[in-house]
């Protein structure tokens, strides 16, 4: 996930921090590290869950050497992080990136579930949405935050900052399951609603045409749902609708990012945005 690699690299931002001295700076990469690794093993485990067959093009772990060696592969890059996350030796910042796994877990929960109360149900998505993508970009820019700075409030700020490009990466990613093409994608497309999940579009698509209600409890479940979910989607503005939210949050990452001094650092963290909200893949 390139965005990933390229959010941790910059928010090793200098502003009202101590000049970096080389094994702080080795100690944040290795968490860019990490964090990469937390996140391809989030995607080889929920590859299993979602018995999906592609990922980026190619075939899948789990569907070349099967499920529980997905599994195991899985929880191996997760050991290796752990052994590098040790090695750093700092406590504060293994608290930090630990809260990153229980969030995983505890996102793919909230997956699991849904709710009948519609004024739950965008709540519910957006909390699904933090602490399964979310998290994890807003606590490594917060870890490397803390590794290079002592001041509270730059921790905060990278934390806020990360939490709000990794939602409205999430939001795009919702938006691309039906508006890009499968090769762009490199898996199918209306993926999501195969699984019977109900992303944003799908949510403001079912203030416009109420009758998705029963198809999003049955988890579209039943022969055609897919398919006319997905039309009801194209039919109403549930994609300008997630775009637009996903602009908006991209909007809060800039304005908690612009609180630190100028910088090409600090402004090469604003330019990401526009790539997380042009992204076609």
């Amino acid at each position: 996930m390139k965005i990933m690699k390229e959010i941790v690299h910059r928010i090793c931002v200098k502003q009202h921090c101590f000049l970096f001295i080389r094994d702080v700076q080795a100690s944040q990469r290795t968490i860019a590290l990490i964090a990469e690794m937390i996140h391809t093993a989030s995607l080889v485990h929920d590859d299993v869950i979602d018995d999906a067959s592609s990922r980026r093009g190619k075939h899948t772990v789990n569907q070349i050497w099967g499920e529980k060696k997905a599994v195991l592969a899985g929880d191996f890059i997760l050991s290796a992080a752990s052994v590098a996350l040790a090695r750093i030796g700092n406590t504060t910042i293994v608290s930090v990136l630990t809260q990153v796994l229980e969030d995983l877990v505890r996102g793919e929960f909230l997956q699991l579930g849904s709710k009948e109360n519609e004024n739950e149900r965008f709540a519910h998505y957006l909390e699904k949405t933090f602490k399964k993508t979310a998290s994890l970009i807003a606590n490594s820019c917060k870890a490397v935050s803390i590794l290079g700075c002592p001041d509270p409030v730059v921790h905060e700020i990278a934390y806020q900052y990360g939490k709000n490009v990794g939602i409205a990466f999430q939001l795009i990613d919702d938006v691309l399951d039906f508006t890009a093409c499968t090769d762009q994608l490199g898996k199918p497309t209306a993926a999501d609603l195969k699984l019977g999940l109900a992303t944003g579009p799908v949510l403001f698509a079912c203030q416009q045409f109420p009758e998705m209600n029963a198809m999003i409890m049955r988890r579209f479940s039943l022969p055609g749902d897919v398919e006319r979910a997905r039309q009801y989607v194209l039919q109403s503005d549930g994609v300008q609708q997630t775009t637009y939210l996903a602009q908006r949050y991209c909007h809060e990452a800039i304005r908690e990012i612009s609180k630190l001094r100028p910088s090409p650092e600090r402004e090469a963290l604003i330019q990401l945005t526009e790539v997380v909200l042009t992204r076609d893949k």
